[in-house]
């Protein structure tokens, strides 16, 4: 991330003000600014906190998150705000527009923020967001009043979080009855005005102070804040014109009549709100002691027999499974290994995760699925002996801290490929055994790319659709900021037209902009308790899906584990041929069938083959660029393969890696080692880092 900027106010002291009421970029198509934007503006500021409230939503608050953390770690290194501890306070929340037709006669909805101050509230606000998601289509959320509450299923309702009011415009009289039956179901709850320098601000003020009066509760200060600068006002219109299918100039009242919903300097607050209104907003902070740092993953229990602990029951499979892979007895060196991987896997606590992969596969293969483990799970000689992988480790040199290790603090990734026409059935396997609400895909976040921005922005601006089209085609998906303004001259058109630079600046400035949450090509989280009470759950596009609002990315940021479950048509086409080699001339029958494990190793024509560059169909090394590769390296063994599909990668393309490692394995340069100690890291690549344990 960039360097973050020098803080307004002076080191040390913050505002008596923070604001409860931000909506950001993943309320997708209101908000018109980052998670971290918002964060790192609100502490160059020197608010005491900042809340994102996301409607219906939390899948911008993990962002948000580290970016409240590198606030801290800044504010430490340079000895700023020690009176507050540093950085600026993160509160997770949700805004919700709730049916009302119970409440009021106005047909309006209940506009509420509702803030986690608690581990507790935390799950209470996750499974009402899961609630009013899960029974409407992807995208949509309904909820009323009465899901507030408590119910019969176990539902515990929200009475634990903090409630923020926004009234309506509706009459008072129904006003008065919307905030009694409010009062009744949420014990925490406060008016939050918001003063936009509106006509309407009168009307808001007087509205919220007779409420109150009347009510007996307190009043806060909020802004509705969907950006964290004023300048990026011509973008939330741009994306409330794409939300609303119109054009900027025909948006109306679907935009908002002033840029005041930013992150405003404190001195321009106090100069809108009382004091104590600013001081509530500070007060509901103090309330707030939760952190996602609290959230703990557990793994489900019922994976392990009784009288068994994890560890046990871990154990006896691998060493089962070991007996089974060396019927003649274990090598020594395999034990050795097999012991080294157990201790590490104990010490970080993940027997759990390796249970969970090896229930999955056990499942798929008793279904004669073919699956095969990938990546870096291949180096574990226990995901060999649970047959998560086909990698045998007396044949080859593993290195089990590529893909477990106590140093580099990351969970695992254990990558398990099934026949893409057949995984459906191991997804619903998942489902069936865990239920709904303890499994569900990881999210993957849709941004905007160049193409889909030229064709929002343009169409939200009404220049002429052909020509946003054929712009839209000029580009390729790896096209960046630059690339629209040479593309627009290619059309024959002037970048520096005033229209044209409005465009090109918009363009540039929604490119990564969450677009929509889809669902991950097979991440699947799965807890032992209910998963909404961790991250909310809505459905996806697909039927029978479930996907939770955080992607790949927040789950490592708060080292979550996922397990990945994904489909090769690789995998498809071996097993048809298989099938089709066993059913030649009665093969099956005979009790000669060929298997996966059964194919010969090493074998010297398959190697000729490949040193051919006849490589069409074969999955990993069919591209141009392997193809090419191919008669360089002239693999001769399986290790070799493995630096050929490692070596046609940007690192060592980049890293100038490729040639000295070609010359060396040619003859044509000599292979030496700056010590002894670099040669035991470098020997099996010739002195030549390619691998990124070896680095």
């Amino acid at each position: 991330m960039d360097t973050l900027p020098e803080p307004l106010a002076p080191r040390g002291a913050t505002t008596g003000f923070a604001e409860l009421h931000v909506v950001s970029n993943f309320t997708f198509l209101r908000g018109a600014s980052h998670p971290e934007e918002l964060v790192r503006q609100a502490w160059t500021l020197g608010y005491a906190a900042i809340a994102i409230t996301d409607e219906c939503s939390v899948a911008g608050v993990v962002r948000a998150h580290v970016a409240a953390r590198e606030c801290e770690e800044q504010d430490a290194e340079g000895g700023g705000r020690e009176a507050k501890g540093g950085g600026i306070k993160l509160i997770v929340g949700s805004e919700f527009r709730l049916s009302a037709a119970e409440a009021t006669d106005s047909g309006t909805d209940v506009h509420l923020v509702l803030l986690a101050p608690t581990r507790e509230a935390y799950g209470q606000l996750s499974e009402l967001i899961t609630r009013g998601r899960r029974r409407s289509p992807k995208g949509e959320y309904a909820l009323g009043l009465d899901d507030l509450l408590p119910d019969d299923s176990g539902y515990p309702g929200v009475r634990d979080c903090l409630a923020l009011w926004i009234p309506s415009s509706a009459p008072i009289g129904d006003l008065l009855e919307e905030g009694r039956r409010l009062k009744a179901l949420l014990p925490h709850l406060w008016i939050a005005l918001e003063v936009f320098l509106e006509p309407s601000d009168l009307d808001r003020t007087a509205h919220a102070l007779t409420l109150s009066t009347r009510l007996d509760l307190p009043i806060v200060a909020s802004n509705d804040v969907h950006m964290h600068v004023a300048g990026r006002k011509p973008l939330q219109d741009v994306v409330s014109a794409v939300r609303n299918r119109t054009t900027v100039a025909e948006l109306g009242t679907g935009a908002h009549a002033n840029r005041e919903r930013y992150l405003r300097a404190p001195d321009c607050l106090a100069g809108l709100y009382p004091k104590e209104m600013l001081a509530e907003s500070v007060a509901i902070a103090d309330r707030c002691s939760f952190s996602l740092d609290e959230l703990r993953y557990e793994y489900p229990e019922e994976l392990v027999p009784e009288g068994l602990t994890p560890g046990k029951y871990l154990r006896q499979l691998t060493f089962e499974g070991a007996r089974e892979r060396w019927p003649d007895g274990v090598p020594e060196d395999v034990v050795e290994l097999l012991e080294k991987e157990l201790a590490l896997i104990r010490k970080l606590s993940y027997e759990y995760y390796f249970l969970t992969v090896h229930d999955i596969v056990r499942h798929a293969r008793s279904l004669d699925i073919l699956c095969q483990g990938r990546g870096s799970a291949a180096n574990s000689a226990v995901c060999y002996c649970l047959r998560v992988t086909e990698v045998d480790p007396s044949r080859m040199h593993l290195l089990f801290e590529r893909f477990v290790s106590a140093e580099r603090d990351e969970p695992p990734d254990i990558d398990v490929d099934f026949e893409h026409e057949r995984r459906e059935e191991v997804i619903q396997y998942i489902y069936e055994r865990y239920g709904r609400d303890r499994a569900a895909l990881a999210a993957t976040l849709i941004t905007y790319r160049p193409r889909s921005a030229i064709r929002d922005v343009g169409g939200a601006l009404g220049l002429d659709a052909g020509l946003l089209d054929a712009l839209a085609k000029s580009m390729a998906w790896w096209d960046g900021r630059d690339a629209v303004d040479a593309r627009l001259r290619a059309c024959g058109l002037d970048p520096d037209t005033r229209i044209a630079r409005q465009f090109l600046f918009l363009v540039n400035e929604i490119l990564g902009f969450p677009r929509h949450l889809s669902q991950h090509v097979g991440g699947f989280v799965i807890s032992k308790g209910p998963l909404p009470r961790l991250v909310p759950i809505e459905n996806a596009a697909m039927e029978d899906r479930t996907v939770i609002q955080w992607d790949k990315d927040d789950l490592e940021s708060l080292g979550l584990l996922k397990v990945d479950v994904l489909g090769l048509g690789m995998l498809t086409a071996i097993r048809k041929t298989l099938d089709l080699v066993n059913g030649f001339r009665g093969r099956r029958e005979s009790g000669h069938e060929l298997t996966m494990a059964g194919i010969p190793a090493e074998d010297p024509h398959t190697y000729a083959m490949l040193q051919n560059a006849d490589s069409v169909g074969v999955f990993q090394v069919e591209s141009r660029a392997q193809m090419s590769m191919l008669p360089r390296l002239r693999p001769e063994n399986f290790y070799d393969l493995v630096i050929e599909v490692a070596i046609v990668r940007p690192g060592p393309i980049q890293g100038n890696m490729v040639h000295p490692y070609l010359r060396r394995r040619q003859g044509l340069e000599p292979v030496s080692y700056s010590s002894e100690g670099v040669r035991r890291v470098l020997e099996r690549t010739l002195g030549v880092p390619i691998f990124q344990e070896q680095v």
